[in-house]
């Protein structure tokens, strides 16, 4: 039976299926794009777990696009209007909503994560009951047809997820499912979604250009493939080039299309995720919750401007978001956190770092750089990474020691099985060419930096550890580390400071 199976039977068959990596680098090497005809495949895996995508519409969907802050705005929406789940003393007699489930990636530490319903991730029991059930119904769906019953009867791994993810929404009676899409838009499986409340984009930059192209232009075209008639659209500032798309793209759905600035009422808020951008993803958030709210009935549109309903206030208080511009500390040692990945938004963490560095610290003060990125430009990412310190920081010297480590989470273990599915290859990974590659060119860019190779973030960890103990004189001042360059990075990061590892 489905139900007997466990947590961790549910991801080791999860990681039988094509990985993302393997996915993306299949359309790399073709140099053909993305898949045109994935939307009309998603429509068949999903008749095939018994729901047509008009069945999605119960759902109330919130669909999300964009390059940089995609997880940080929806997880924004949900806090916002999880405060909606909650007798309020305009409508004392009943919660607005109920269940608000919300669907992203990828996933920190545990995979389940990528599936929440009121700001939890799935249970490992719930996990393992909805995907056996998924994981069945295709199963049963291909010896229907006389087809063959492995992999090749399920679709890839995000792909998976995602049919999971509608069937678990739709199967616990979630009222809202805030949908965050993968990679671009147009062609991603989320667009199987016909009718969302509202749809959303964030910042644009330059990514997954194998799949999306190497324009700004062709990207925001992936991007507002996600616009669907009658259906409002907002968009934090983009570029002029992004915008024409945008607008172009809104047009022909049609529908109109919101350019949200920031929001002058978040000036007095203290947002629960730090860093001064956030507030460009918090105004996008509170326009989308508004737009959202008013589509359900649940709020008329508000006569005052002037102040924000304090529901809203409380969401954009209260919001967590691991991983995002998050500083943990242990003794002597400040981790500061950002999954930053693209040049936007390794700039991005590198001004926040720059904005933690207390004028009090000494000039000799230490700060460590601790960095893993595999699949994209790697050096043009720490090249971008310094000349964003070092003009924030003037004379100073932005790291005095710096490692660069593989994606791999512990020297003797491995992978723990959640993070198996990583968009990098392992045999890549297992020589240690980028990480040389990237501790050469930082050489060059600061040759006074000192410079070490890992090869698990386990041992990165231990390394920062030590420099800190040893290099640190009386302990008295904090060593500062930026741990960025990767989510897959800060994944294993939390996985092995929360084991008490490293």
């Amino acid at each position: 039976m489905a139900s007997r199976r466990t947590y961790a039977d549910a991801v080791a068959a999860l990681n039988t299926l094509q990985t993302n990596f393997a996915i993306v680098d299949a359309i790399r090497k073709s140099g053909q794009g993305m898949n045109k005809n994935s939307i009309p495949e998603m429509v068949e895996w999903c008749r095939r777990i018994g729901y047509e995508p008009s069945d999605f519409n119960r759902l109330n969907a919130i669909h999300i696009a964009g390059t940089k802050g995609k997880g940080s705005t929806s997880a924004f929406i949900a806090s916002v209007l999880g405060q909606y789940r909650f007798p309020s003393a305009q409508k004392p007699e009943r919660p607005l909503l109920h269940k608000i489930g919300l669907y992203t990636s990828p996933h920190l530490r545990f995979v389940r994560e990528r599936i929440q319903i009121n700001n939890q991730p799935l249970s490992e029991e719930a996990f393992a009951r909805y995907f056996f059930e998924t994981w069945d119904r295709l199963e049963e769906a291909a010896r229907a047809k006389g087809e063959p019953l492995d992999t090749t009867a399920k679709p890839g791994y995000f792909r998976f997820l995602t049919l999971m993810a509608f069937h678990t929404y739709i199967s616990e009676g979630v009222d809202t499912a805030i949908t965050e899409c993968g990679i671009g838009g147009e062609y991603d499986s989320t667009n199987v979604l016909v009718k969302p409340t509202v749809t959303g984009i964030t910042s644009l930059g330059i990514d997954h250009t194998a799949m999306l192209g190497t324009t700004i232009e062709e990207i925001a075209w992936h991007k507002g493939g996600i616009m669907k008639a009658s259906t409002p659209c907002f968009t934090a500032p983009q570029p002029p080039a992004a915008i024409k798309v945008l607008r172009k793209r809104a047009d022909e759905v049609p529908t109109k299309l919101h350019v949200v600035d920031r929001n002058p009422l978040l000036r007095d808020v203290k947002l629960g995720l730090a860093a001064d951008f956030q507030k460009t993803n918090a105004s996008l958030a509170v326009a989308i919750a508004h737009a959202h709210l008013v589509a359900l009935g649940h709020e008329e549109d508000r006569k005052r401007r002037d102040m924000l309903p304090p529901e809203f206030i409380r969401g954009l208080e209260e919001v967590r978001w691991p991983g995002r511009c998050e500083i943990r500390r242990e003794e002597n040692i400040a981790w500061h956190i950002d999954g930053g990945h693209t040049l936007e938004s390794i700039e991005v963490a590198g001004s926040w770092f720059a904005s933690q560095i207390p004028p009090s610290q000494s000039p000799k003060g230490m700060r460590i750089l601790l960095f893993n990125q595999q699949t994209r430009n790697a050096n043009a990412l720490v090249e971008a990474l310094h000349r964003i310190l070092a003009s924030a920081l003037q004379k100073e010297q932005p790291f005095t020691h710096a490692v660069f480590c593989t994606n791999m989470t512990f020297k003797e273990e491995g992978y723990r099985p959640d993070l198996v599915s990583m968009n990098t290859s392992s045999a890549a990974a297992a020589k240690l060419d980028v990480q040389r590659g990237l501790a050469e060119t930082w050489r060059v860019i600061d040759p006074e930096t000192i410079v070490e190779v890992k090869g698990s973030i386990e041992e990165a960890i231990g390394w920062c550890r030590n420099v800190a103990e040893v290099g640190n004189g009386d302990g008295k001042e904090e060593v500062l580390v930026l741990v960025t360059g990767s989510v897959h990075l800060v994944g294993g990061f939390l996985e092995v400071l929360e084991t008490g590892k490293g």
